[in-house]
């Protein structure tokens, strides 16, 4: 297997998607010291703190939309200086992964692949049972990712550290340099 070469001029954006309690956010905690080593400065950040830092609200699909736009070009920004992002989201919309391909130099699409049904019966934060506002994957129709980067099935078998080090490695097998 051939590895895609990253631009040395540009950061990395390691996009980290998946259905909301799939574990994107834990596993992007769990690989950011390795990136940082290997790659040079990161920033790590979730969906749910830019949210919060910014007080952004909405939850519909348009909603969404907008919001994660502002993600993918706060990325763009970043990555532009010399910096890596880890950033985990939601983002479950073709548009924006694809607006990210186009205009992003290095760009790595990860995908925690979580069965929804699952998900919902385990109810980590208690989104898939007190609908206060629009979920993705419950009354938002997701956008799965057709041809991520990598690919990473959470079935709640193993623990996070064991599918971050899976990740970790992934990365070093596709991507250098």
């Amino acid at each position: 297997m051939k590895k895609k070469k990253l631009n040395k001029n540009y950061g990395t954006l390691f996009w980290i998607t998946g259905l909301s309690g799939s574990g994107k956010t834990t596993i992007a905690k769990k690989i950011y010291s390795r990136i940082k080593k290997d790659y040079g400065p990161t920033i790590i950040i979730s969906g749910d703190e830019i949210r919060k830092i910014f007080s952004l609200k909405g939850y519909t699909y348009d909603d969404r939309l907008k919001i994660v736009k502002k993600y993918c070009l706060l990325a763009k920004h970043i990555t532009k200086n010399k910096v890596n992002l880890i950033i985990s989201v939601i983002g479950m919309m073709d548009v924006l992964r694809s607006w990210n391909r186009k205009n992003i130099k290095n760009y790595i699409e990860i995908y925690i692949d979580s069965s929804i049904k699952y998900l919902k019966n385990i109810n980590k934060k208690k989104l898939y049972t007190n609908l206060k506002e629009s979920v993705v994957g419950v009354n938002v129709n997701p956008e799965f990712p057709k041809n991520p980067d990598i690919k990473i099935n959470n079935n709640f078998k193993k623990n996070t550290k064991h599918l971050s080090d899976i990740l970790y490695k992934k990365i070093k097998e596709k991507f250098s340099y």
